[in-house]
């Protein structure tokens, strides 16, 4: 949090980066860097209007303190006292002035230093600075499988250069003139290879499955483990929850991970190429389905919605955060992801989200980019060893990336007093409730079959129009009476 020095003190304050909680290591949020800097920058604006108002007063001071020298040699004790009684209290005044303005010089200082940093490293990262590749430098994995995934798929462009035999320089200023891998234009590119038609999005069915009314945990470790329960249970389902707070609805949607395919491209489209779909085409097909089975679940226009998602789930759930035709017809107010890589992704201002990442899982890195340090948006990475138990299956992606982990990591944050924590826990508790009844509906999403491809009959010559067919007259009969024709 920001470190405050007193007025005199010597020091102004400055934005401090959260301090780790235990195993959480924190960004962004009402404790974050951007964050502290708003507050100040507007802290700094008061501080010039004080300023202002200051030398008004000062102003006012001298004025008085030259009125009262006509009056000096009449009451010469008193009225000298009063004279530099006044001279005093304005000199005190343009002290605190000056402190003031020095307060407020200091933080804007300090914001241009910051954003200097913040541009410098960005020009270092387009130049493939930002991290040790082809095996320069300290070890990557120092930075954890997450770090490193994030590092390779951003400096792509610049390792495929090197590999190619380019040299260092040249690679490094390609790199700042490409700028970081474009992993949605990658995906776009690779569906538009022939062969690979069944890896495009395609409209989705929605069907209603079992609705019931139970008692859910409407914290985020209980949301996680009910999103276990549907990923467990079912192939290409989602579960969308209505909850009552106060007298007031509200809806969650419960998104499951990456369900792979035998072959992908098939009917679920929460299989691999539903990846492809969240990253490439901004969950164009599952947004729509979404807002299909929260409407036949009951939800009303401009009710309030949470979206919860493991992996791939994660990225739907966050580009509902930027989908217009969504978010006209429903209030999304928060977002929880687990292992998903949505650092790419931009949230229309005012939807909050909390992203749990480990160190370990290279999942969330996959798309090249770190989660913005905003308000609004808290990504928690964990960093504790993980271990399974004898038999326990590791998973596909390794034991990082297992939900129940993150539903560990979830109920970390929920007992943390860090700010940024505590906000953003109290901030989806004044949404939801800490928990009670809900109806729970469970929606059946299908893919549609790819259309079979269009094969070019035989080409049939249709005659032209252009040139009418000569007109053939029929012939004259034979006037026989006119004695010209035979006898």
């Amino acid at each position: 949090m920001v470190e405050i020095a007193p007025v005199g003190g010597g020091g102004s304050p400055r934005p401090k980066a959260p301090e780790p909680d235990g195993p959480l290591r924190i960004r962004g949020g009402v404790g974050g860097i951007n964050f502290q800097f708003e507050e100040l920058l507007a802290g700094a604006t008061a501080l010039d209007e004080l300023v202002h108002q200051l030398q008004a007063i000062e102003i006012e001071a001298e004025a008085v303190r030259v009125a009262l020298f006509p009056y000096q040699a009449s009451f010469y004790t008193s009225g000298s006292n009063a004279i530099i009684a006044v001279g005093e209290s304005g000199r005190d005044i343009g002290r605190v002035r000056e402190q003031l303005q020095r307060i407020g010089s200091d933080v804007r200082a300090s914001h241009r230093e910051y954003e200097f940093a913040e541009s410098h490293a960005a020009i270092r990262l387009r130049m493939g600075l930002g991290m040790p590749v082809l095996g320069a430098g300290p070890n990557p994995l120092d930075l954890g499988w997450r770090g490193a995934t994030e590092g390779v798929v951003r400096d792509l462009t610049r390792i495929l250069e090197l590999m190619m035999g380019l040299p260092p320089v040249a690679a490094n200023l390609v790199g700042a003139m490409v700028g970081p891998t474009d992993v949605g234009a990658v995906l776009r590119a690779i569906v538009a290879t022939p062969g690979l038609a069944f890896l495009r999005p395609r409209p989705i069915n929605v069907s209603r499955g079992e609705t019931t009314t139970k008692s859910m945990d409407l914290s985020a470790p209980g949301l996680l483990r009910e999103l276990g329960r549907v990923s467990a249970s079912s192939e290409g389902e989602i579960e969308v929850a209505q909850v009552d707070k106060d007298g007031e609805r509200a809806w969650v949607v419960l998104i499951p991970g990456t369900q792979p395919g035998n072959p992908p491209g098939g009917s679920n489209p929460l299989d691999e190429a539903g990846i492809a779909e969240a990253l490439g085409y901004e969950s164009a097909e599952t947004s729509k389905a979404i807002r299909q089975a929260l409407r036949e679940a009951g939800a009303a226009a401009g009710e309030s919605v949470v979206a919860v998602g493991h992996s791939q789930g994660g990225i739907h759930a966050m580009n509902l955060s930027k989908d217009k035709a969504f978010l006209d017809e429903y209030h999304l107010k928060f977002v929880v992801t687990a292992g998903s890589p949505v650092g790419g992704i931009t949230p229309r201002e005012g939807t909050g989200s909390l992203h749990l990442e480990h160190k370990d899982d290279w999942v969330p890195g996959a798309d090249g980019k770190a989660n913005a340090d905003t308000k609004d948006r808290v990504t928690v990475t964990m960093t504790n060893p993980l271990s399974l138990a004898p038999g326990e299956d590791p998973g596909r992606l390794g034991p990082a990336h297992k939900l129940s982990h993150y539903e560990e990591g979830a109920k970390l944050v929920q007992l943390s007093s860090d700010p940024s924590l505590a906000a953003s826990t109290t901030t989806l508790g004044g949404i939801l409730g800490a928990g009670g009844m809900a109806k729970v509906s469970r929606f059946k999403l299908g893919r549609e079959a790819p259309q079979p491809a269009r094969v070019p009959g035989p080409h049939v010559p249709v005659p032209s129009r252009s040139m009418p067919a000569p007109r053939v007259q029929p012939p004259v009969p034979s006037d026989f009476r006119s004695g010209s024709g035979a006898r």
